[in-house]
């Protein structure tokens, strides 16, 4: 979590100058944030302009942190705050060279993105989803241009993880892909290349982990404390698995372990009878205020 952030780069090694970042969620602002802080101009683009007030604001106080701890100067930060725009429709990046989706791990609501994104776009942008589970080939075909399309799966939280997985589409050109990768270089990340399976790498390892601490919890072998205690310092995890889940939100982990449940096939994958239940009860975790912990007060109480 203490990631050194990369100082603008005194030259880009890709074609791409201008980025639009769709979503101004937790995903979508620290794209928008690493890509401002290396040198890009940046549009996001969200339906809600108070989303988008509160992604700046957001990424305002994470670059304050950043000066505050000397990672960046004051004009480094200024400067990157200068190269983030807003809009509140697709018309907004048309002219972009590469659009990045960073929306809710929803398929439907990703195709219906595309769809609309494709009517604007410049014929020769890229697109690229930061889709956690879903494949890219089947995304892409939904797009005018399978090709230019592919995965970059940025991690949480996106300014101090270093690791982007890149994610050919069967279609995917090579040229995309060299492009996409120069990028992720120029952000200051480093790139691991998935082959388009249910969940790439880090989730296909890192779910079902997370998803056999909660039938842990479900089946009474130990408390939210006891299991993430036991990780914490029997395994030196820096983050419990319960609690990481809540960081997450408990609803993108359902949501990836059904993408991996459906298309592997295999009962090992289920998602956790519990999981289901804290999503149907709204219960997210840290972004709704309730989960395997309670965030109402000043310190996270387990809920179980």
């Amino acid at each position: 979590m203490n990631a050194p952030v990369h100082a603008v780069p005194t030259a880009h090694r890709t074609r791409i100058k201008t980025i639009g970042v769709i979503g101004a969620g937790q995903m979508g602002s620290g794209i928008a944030h690493t890509a401002a802080l290396a040198g890009f101009q940046v549009t996001m683009v969200d339906v809600s302009p108070a989303a988008l007030d509160k992604a700046v604001e957001h990424i305002d106080r994470n670059l304050s942190r950043q000066v505050g701890r000397g990672r960046i100067t004051e004009d480094q930060k200024d400067a990157a705050l200068k190269r983030i725009g807003k809009s509140s429709t697709l018309e907004g990046i048309k002219d972009v060279d590469l659009a990045i989706e960073a929306a809710t791990e929803k398929e439907e609501l990703k195709r219906k993105i595309f769809a609309d994104l494709c009517q604007v776009l410049k014929k020769d942008a890229i697109i690229a989803t930061n889709t956690s589970s879903i494949s890219i080939t089947r995304l892409a075909s939904t797009t005018d241009r399978p090709g230019k399309f592919m995965g970059m799966h940025f991690m949480n939280p996106v300014p101090l993880m270093e690791l982007v997985e890149l994610i050919r589409g069967i279609a995917t050109e090579p040229d995309t892909f060299s492009t996409v990768r120069d990028l992720a270089i120029d952000l200051g990340k480093t790139p691991a290349v998935s082959e388009d399976f249910p969940a790439f790498i880090v989730n296909r390892i890192l779910l079902p982990m997370i998803n056999e601490a909660i039938y842990t919890l479900y089946e009474g072998v130990g408390s939210v404390e006891a299991i993430d205690t036991s990780m914490r310092l029997g395994a030196h995890h820096p983050m419990g698995p319960l609690e990481l889940a809540d960081f997450i939100g408990l609803d993108t982990c359902l949501s990836i372990m059904q993408v991996l449940h459906d298309g592997l096939s295999d009962s090992k994958y289920r998602p956790c009878p519990l999981l289901v239940k804290y999503v149907e009860a709204g219960w997210l975790g840290k972004k709704s205020g309730r989960g395997f912990y309670d965030y109402s007060g000043p310190k996270p109480i387990p809920t179980r």
